[in-house]
């Protein structure tokens, strides 16, 4: 069995991605790994070149400054990078720049790949999610953060990504047939120092608006307001990957937080009554569990 990875980052010095740990934690279950670079000139591609040049290849990418709308240039770019995939590799293991997974969840995920490898009716495997925000210490408890997603997609070049590379879609629009798996994605896209935090927000804005405006009213300031934008998060009690105890040793900013305090919307109160009480999962599935 063959398993490729892949990914697409830019800006990754700039916007302080940890695209290095996100990489080095699929590396010992991956025969190689592809990652679209985009062009820029912040040192990214001697990040990327520092990691395993054996097992790592870089295709250069040049971003589609025309798609404002959506975040579709994310799914372009991942998409770049899965046509690369090598004909002969079974799987191919997503990860994006700031998302690891946990070095103890490694040998279930791939025992899964080989119990599932011939199986014509699985199209990929659903992880569950830890969505850290503010500091390595909290995880996002609201509604507004998807549980599951697919991270792992067989070779199959029907397969597309999604919207904005979220999620994974085949041939005519069609949702992905999916095993869920015990092993969780541990996602980072909202921990990082303050300042790298605000300039990453404001050239993500320009991604998601067709006429390209900023929002100021959100965007003001240099630093973002962690605490401004919360809504509800629970404690971490875990252990994060090994591989980010050097990262997480470097924090230089402070975040404390009210585990005590909810901030949620009507909405978020429906799903959560019906879901805890209930059993009732009104969150989007852009998949198919079989």
């Amino acid at each position: 069995m063959k398993v490729t990875g892949f990914s697409f980052i830019k800006n990754a010095v700039k916007f302080d991605y940890p695209v290095v740990e996100a990489i080095k934690s699929v590396l010992p279950i991956c025969d190689d790994f592809i990652i679209a670079v985009g062009e820029c000139a912040d040192g990214t591609y001697d990040l990327i070149n520092s990691i395993d040049q054996d097992k790592i290849r870089i295709v250069p990418t040049v971003w589609n400054e025309d798609l404002r709308e959506g975040g579709q240039v994310l799914a372009l770019e991942t998409d770049k990078a899965f046509s690369h995939i090598p004909e002969d590799s079974d799987w191919a293991f997503y990860i994006q720049g700031d998302e690891l997974i946990h070095e103890n969840y490694l040998d279930t995920v791939y025992e899964n790949m080989k119990r599932y490898k011939d199986d014509p009716r699985v199209d990929g495997l659903l992880f569950k999610y830890l969505h850290f925000y503010g500091s390595y210490d909290y995880v996002g408890a609201s509604s507004n953060w998807y549980k599951q997603e697919i991270r792992v997609v067989k070779n199959d070049k029907s397969i597309y990504s999604y919207r904005d590379a979220q999620g994974f879609r085949k041939g005519n629009d069609e949702k992905l047939n999916v095993k869920p798996i015990d092993a969780y994605i541990y996602h980072y896209g909202w921990v990082r120092e303050p300042e790298a935090m605000q300039q990453k927000r404001a050239a993500f804005v320009r991604l998601y608006r067709e006429d390209n405006p900023i929002d100021t009213a959100a965007l003001q300031g240099d630093r973002y307001d962690y605490e401004k934008h919360v809504r509800e998060l629970s404690l971490f009690e875990g252990e994060h990957p090994a591989i980010m105890e050097e990262r997480i040793a470097r924090i230089n900013w402070k975040f404390d937080y009210d585990i005590t305090f909810k901030k949620r919307s009507f909405k978020d109160s429906m799903k959560h009554i019906l879901y805890r009480f209930f059993g009732i999962d009104l969150n989007y599935r852009n998949y198919k569990i079989i």
